[in-house]
């Protein structure tokens, strides 16, 4: 869907941003752009949408190249999700995610039923159209800036630290719901972030930037993790690789042991999930369902004193155990 071929920026002032670019994005992809400031993220994604032009290279969506459309068009057919929402303060929600449908053309009513199914699609209530962005929360203003990029169903997305202006536990949030839309819209997106574990959940694809707008390397999440191509890829990744590549694996592929089996002198009775201690302890077991992921169990097994979880069905049955150094020996 997006390719950049050779893409070169050079400001005025002589600042190489980015070098010999090249980049493939698969139509329904997630890229997440990945480098330190000063490694052209921002400006790449500025110029697929052409609010920064390039020196040299070629840029093209869907096989056109985006120097031969009308630049108009070009950014009427490209969702753009910004930190902090850029919504404009004096117009109330509504009106800002018609924005795009009323510039293309759609009448009004057209226009607002879209924009309050948006609205809906990123979970915000029907009586927030009415209000102005001064009167949302950082978290909300950010969902109707998605609910913005997608109103006129753009078959690109372009995000730019779309969560990182708001606290923890919003952020979180926003991410699941990026995670829902994606699976049920399958937009191709590129997004721009300095934060390591949003990428790896986010994106079916990294690209790591040297300075100066290189790329370092390009691969799915878990073979980036597993095989950075050189020290510099590893040091931006983090001395934790082995635990974040346990947040892209399946807790269903953890190694397990049988429910009977004695853990550092404790038995599980299957029947009520308690495990039972030599000296007459008794204590709930932490479980991790196999739709979660490896990284959960490892956290529950840390934080338990039999050092173990029990692996559950999507009915809670339990299937086996797991401890803390089996988990860590998937890793």
């Amino acid at each position: 869907m997006i390719s950049l071929a050779g893409v070169t920026k050079r400001f005025p002032d002589g600042t190489l941003a980015v070098d010999d670019l090249s980049l493939d994005v698969e139509s329904g992809g997630v890229l997440a752009l990945l480098g330190s400031s000063g490694s052209g993220k921002t400006t790449t994604l500025r110029m697929i949408n052409r609010l920064i032009e390039p020196t040299s290279g070629t840029i093209s969506i869907d096989g056109r190249d985006v120097r031969s459309l009308d630049v108009q068009e070009l950014r009427r057919g490209i969702g753009y999700v910004i930190q902090q929402a850029g919504l404009f303060p004096h117009r109330t929600v509504l009106d800002n995610v018609t924005t795009v449908p009323r510039l293309l053309g759609w009448d009004r009513r057209r226009a607002r039923t879209r924009a309050m199914e948006m609205l809906e699609l990123v979970g915000l209530e029907p009586t927030l159209a009415k209000r102005y962005p001064s009167q949302l929360s950082g978290g909300q203003q950010q969902r109707v800036g998605v609910a913005r990029a997608l109103a006129a169903d753009p078959p690109v997305l372009l995000m730019d630290e779309p969560f990182g202006a708001v606290d923890p536990i919003v952020r979180l949030q926003l991410q699941r719901e990026f995670q829902k839309l994606q699976q049920d819209l399958a937009k191709t997106v590129v997004f721009v972030t300095h934060d390591v574990d949003e990428a790896i959940q986010l994106a079916t694809s990294l690209a790591v930037l040297r300075p100066g707008g290189r790329v370092a390397q390009v691969g799915p999440p878990a073979e980036v993790l597993a095989h950075p191509v050189d020290d510099f890829v590893g040091d931006f990744l983090g001395p934790d690789r082995a635990v974040k590549l346990l947040g892209l694996r399946s807790a269903a592929a953890l190694p397990m042991r049988g429910l009977g089996e004695a853990v550092r002198g404790w038995r599980l009775d299957a029947a009520t999930l308690r495990w039972r201690g030599e000296d007459g302890e008794d204590v709930p077991a932490a479980t991790v369902s196999v739709g979660l992921t490896a990284r959960h169990a490892l956290d529950r097994s840390l934080a338990h004193p039999v050092r173990a979880v029990v692996v559950v069905d999507a009915d809670g049955q339990p299937l086996g155990i797991a401890t803390f150094d089996d988990v860590g020996a998937l890793a």
